[in-house]
């Protein structure tokens, strides 16, 4: 990853307003045990934050409220000013407008200015592809330090009056697994020992001739009142495909790197769902490394998951470990995974 190593310093999360159990949707969409039973069984996700009032759905927070509070908290953590930043980079699939972007309104409030910022529309591949874009940049030895975030508002799509009974199942599947927040990283080439070093950082596009698995629309004057849905899953296509891009993206990044399975001390799945997660994670098959998960807290908040992932690992990680998180997004199929190491 060039000369300096790239160096994660910091990590800072947001979410949202309280936990919302399962039986607390329950009960606001009118569905019975049976469904709650289904939920628990099928999915496993337990709590989720979301960014509107269920009841009114009235918006609390918007993606640029959260992903400053995160990047608020990671650069207190890095010891680091907002002034000190050089680089700013935000994955997404909810910006709060289409112009201006989500990533400048954020750093117009941390008073960020001079510097480049790019935002990257995409589904869970883009926390990723933000360290991705950030470690390119700083490995040209142009730039010192970069401020990744990464975050959705996916209930701004809810309507909380929609009779859930009446929906199909592709589409009753979003109130379900997903949640809102925001995570936000610090990325150096400061010379910090007790920092773990990126490794290695892989996104590749792998939807060549493949349906979208997911679709999330965004509507304009000529089409609002369009019958579509603002949001559908291919629930089944996911299932089939997640895990084997999963894998994919897990055999290139050791090949890369020289590492074995037993070599690698944490391991991060992706975050759909707790039953998928759990699923990928015994076909990833590192039997002697520790999963961090955090979808059956969280719900599946988009590009906000592997900042939660990482705020549970970076407190975990002892000297001479290593560490390989894995992404996939559905939309159009891109494959991501990023690799970590401390202390050796």
């Amino acid at each position: 990853m060039g000369e300096s190593p790239i160096r994660v310093l910091s990590v800072g999360t947001a979410l949202p307003g309280p936990p919302i159990d399962t039986a607390a949707l329950a009960e606001r969409f009118g569905m019975d045990r049976l469904w709650q039973q289904w939920v628990d069984t099928f999915i496993g996700t337990r709590t989720r934050h979301l960014a509107i009032d269920l009841r009114s759905g009235e918006r609390i927070q918007d993606l640029a409220d959260l992903g400053e509070l995160a990047a608020v908290q990671a650069l207190a953590r890095a010891g680091i000013s907002a002034a000190e930043i050089d680089v700013v980079v935000l994955g997404t699939a909810t910006p709060d407008t289409l112009m201006p972007t989500t990533v400048n309104v954020i750093a117009d409030r941390l008073r960020i200015d001079g510097v480049p910022t790019f935002q990257l529309q995409s589904g869970c591949s883009g926390a990723v592809q933000t360290f991705d874009v950030a470690a390119a940049l700083l490995a040209t030895g142009r730039y010192r330090t970069a401020l990744v975030i990464g975050g959705d508002v996916i209930a701004k799509h809810y309507d909380v009056k929609v009779d859930l009974a009446a929906l199909p199942p592709d589409e009753v599947v979003n109130y379900l697994l997903f949640g809102d927040g925001a995570g936000a990283a610090v990325l150096s080439t400061e010379d910090r020992p007790q920092a773990p070093v990126v490794r290695s950082v892989l996104t590749r596009l792998s939807g060549l001739d493949q349906a979208p698995g997911q679709t999330l629309r965004w509507y304009g004057l000529a089409d609002r009142d369009s019958a579509e849905a603002p949001a559908s899953e291919d629930y089944k296509a996911i299932e089939r495909l997640v895990p084997v891009l999963a894998e994919e993206v897990a055999e290139e990044l050791l090949d890369d790197l020289g590492w074995e399975r037993d070599q690698v001390d944490y391991l991060l799945p992706p975050q759909l769902s707790v039953t998928m997660t759990d699923k990928i994670a015994k076909r990833l098959d590192f039997s002697s490394a520790k999963e961090i998960s955090c979808v059956g807290e969280t719900g599946n908040n988009g590009n906000a998951l592997l900042f939660f992932q990482l705020d549970r690992l970076l407190p975990e990680m002892a000297t001479s470990s290593r560490a390989v998180a894995v992404a996939i997004e559905s939309s159009k199929w891109i494959k991501a995974g990023l690799a970590l190491e401390r202390g050796r």
